[in-house]
């Protein structure tokens, strides 16, 4: 009998004549894709044929080796193209001793590779599976049904054990076969049929979500082959209740009812950022089979229905913290085929969005420690390694994201993203969302002159705080010296204290206050005094791998996240920034069984610390007040920056600090 080698999984062994590749490869367990059950349609089973001499397995092979090109492989050529040295796994039929590569693209479970996610080692292995199905005719005194045809067909044909049909496939399954050819497309997920359309379905899709406090952003994807098809984000309308979760938390106990708003006003903006990802590639909801969805435990309970009061107040309990699976119907969102999967939550503040930047980043798969910060309105951190892992969250508040400050607005065309102060004249020049040239640069008042500059995003506000500081205008203790105002007018009196200017055109003030200071110091004091408690459980006084995860963090130059003491020291290239992990870890679970089972152990593996219980938080946190941090040194840093020396504890606002030039500080 022939032999067939499959690379590059080099399974092989002997057929009967006659044998299509496909059927070999089922019969020898390759990975081997198809959808259409062998019928020329779907284009998946491609293999690559190339005829030549094979001396690792002692074949030669030649065009014998495979039966004739079929015309089925030509009419599928000529509607979608097939490359010159490719055939049709369900068409070609082993004649003789063959060798057959099964590319990339053919393999059920793929490697996902994209640019715009950190998704390059996803191997593809979704939670629901698609098949095209030919039943044969039914005559009269045959007794089969048609639960009984789909059943046997998924089985004796692409090896799928079925055991019943979903009831809203029952209530659809004699349409959509009541054709000539009696053809249709099934979704099978576990052993049931849970979705049914007439004729032959190329793709199906589905939808990964992460909930943030303050949007809500999400991919579109191509089950079959991993492709993420849209994206696309929206504010959370959440916000009118609140600005942080506990302002929200507050609202629900205060009003009643109040729960079951924040519910529907968060389903709502769900069904609509679906719809639109579904619009912008041209993806018909019916086809939504699948949406996984991440947030913080308020986020996982509101849009699970749950009323999240009990994680407003101490102890914090979870309803549950196992992830959940439910059709999409039981949160109200209109796709007749899709089913939910709610990742599961750490604990009472450390919730599903970090399980899923967990899964993204892999510190329980790293060798060495690693630290995980998602910079939001309450930061979640995770430090570990392969062995132990840890997690804590700090209610640092919307400061970062410039809420609550002076000049402060969201990361919106016009706004402020960078900031940088000359030592000498304390004249501060910027660039913003929107335009490439910095605003002492030649053509930049007629590049901006559509866009409104009317506040600082987050990113801007870390930069020109640490800037201010680097340049003496605030001292350690982050006041605001009013000496300075004999050197700039920049520096002006505002009231009892002092405030610098950063942008006066048009009608449009925009300074930094005091109370701005303050505002950003409170905030990276929490999250710093985070950090360092982890630090201390862990063993630990320093880590070299430092990521900065979500919206704001992925925003936030390293160099100034060092500067503030944001983080703590370490070599500057040690600390970048991953992105919406979150996100990414979001599309991971949609596109992986395994990836979701992997997260679900990881998670009840992580030690929760609750920093509200912790003696010695309030001294780290005061101890973090001050830039970048009153005790911590910051060798790593000083070796890129000059920092200004520090000064004596006392200061007032009336006292200015030393300062030096600092090193590229230049765009």
């Amino acid at each position: 009998m022939p032999r067939i080698v499959f690379t590059p999984s080099g399974l092989d062994g002997e057929v009967a004549p006659g044998t299509s590749v496909l059927a070999a490869a089922r019969e020898l367990g390759v990975d081997l894709d198809s959808v259409c059950g062998g019928r020329g349609i779907c284009g998946r089973c491609q293999v690559e044929f190339h005829p030549g001499t094979y001396a690792k397995w002692a074949i030669e092979v030649d065009e014998t080796s495979l039966s004739p090109w079929t015309e089925t492989e030509q009419t599928y050529t000529d509607r979608k193209g097939l490359k010159p040295d490719r055939r049709l796994g369900c068409c070609a039929l082993v004649q003789d001793d063959l060798v057959v590569d099964v590319p990339p693209e053919s393999q059920v479970h793929r490697p996902v590779v994209r640019k715009s996610l950190d998704l390059a080692d996803v191997v593809l292995d979704p939670n629901v599976h698609v098949a095209y199905l030919q039943l044969p005719p039914s005559v009269l005194g045959d007794a089969a049904s048609m639960t009984d045809l789909v059943v046997a067909e998924l089985r004796d044909r692409l090896q799928l054990h079925v055991t019943h049909l979903a009831l809203p496939v029952l209530q659809r399954v004699h349409r959509a076969f009541d054709h000539v050819d009696r053809s249709a497309t099934v979704a099978v997920r576990g052993d049931a049929v849970v979705a049914v359309w007439p004729g032959y379905v190329e793709r199906v899709v589905g939808a990964a979500i992460d909930i943030g406090s303050t949007t809500i952003a999400g991919h579109l994807c191509d089950l079959t082959t991993g492709e993420v098809l849209a994206s696309a984000g929206r504010m959370n309308p959440q916000i009118r209740f609140g600005e942080d979760l506990m302002s929200r938390v507050s609202y629900v106990m205060m009003n009643p009812g109040g729960d079951r708003q924040l519910t529907v006003a968060v389903r709502e903006a769900l069904r609509e950022l679906i719809d639109q990802l579904c619009r912008e590639a041209g993806a018909d909801p019916s086809t939504v089979l699948e949406v996984v969805l991440v947030g913080n435990p308020i986020m996982h309970h509101v849009v699970a229905g749950i009323d999240p009061t009990p994680l407003g107040q101490a102890p914090f309990t979870l309803a549950t913290a196992e992830a959940l699976e439910m059709p999409a119907s039981d949160v109200e969102l209109d796709l007749p085929n899709a089913q939910v999967y709610l990742a599961p939550c750490i604990a009472g503040h450390v919730g599903a969005d970090t399980a899923a930047v967990i899964l993204s980043e892999g510190p329980h798969r790293s060798p060495t420690m690693q630290l995980l910060v998602d910079v939001g309105t309450n930061a979640e951190i995770v430090l570990g390694d392969a062995t132990r892992q840890f997690a804590a969250s700090s209610p640092t508040g919307p400061a970062f994201e410039g809420a609550q400050l002076s000049c402060g607005q969201r990361a919106t065309a016009g706004a402020i993203e960078r900031v940088r102060i000359d030592r000498d004249t304390l004249e501060a020049r910027f660039k913003v969302i929107g335009c490439d040239l910095w605003s002492d640069e030649p053509g930049f008042a007629e590049a901006t002159a559509e866009l409104d500059i009317s506040g600082i995003c987050g990113s801007g506000i870390i930069e020109v705080i640490g800037e201010m500081y680097l340049a003496g205008i605030i001292d350690t203790d982050g006041v605001v010296q009013g000496s300075q105002a004999e050197r700039s007018p920049r520096v002006y009196a505002d009231g009892r204290t002092f405030s610098y200017l950063v942008h006066d055109a048009d009608g449009t003030r925009l300074s930094i206050t005091q109370n701005d200071v303050r505002a950003i110091q409170l905030a990276k004091a929490a999250l710093r005094a985070g950090i360092e408690l982890l630090f201390h459980h862990a063993g630990i006084t320093r880590v070299d791998d430092i990521r900065l995860a979500g919206a704001f963090g992925s925003h936030i130059d390293p160099v100034y996240a060092l500067v503030l003491g944001l983080v703590p020291d370490c070599p500057v290239e040690g600390v970048r920034s991953v992105g919406n992990a979150a996100g990414a870890g979001a599309v991971r679970a949609l596109l992986s069984v395994a990836a979701r089972r992997e997260m679900e152990a990881a998670v009840r593996h992580v030690e929760k610390i609750e920093t509200a219980t912790e003696p010695a938080f309030q001294a780290e946190f005061v101890a973090a007040m001050a830039f970048p941090h009153a005790t911590a040194p910051s060798t790593h840093l000083s070796g890129v920056v000059t920092l200004p020396e520090r000064t004596a504890p006392g200061n007032d606002a009336g006292r200015g600090g030393r300062r030096r030039r600092t090193r590229g500080d230049q765009p």
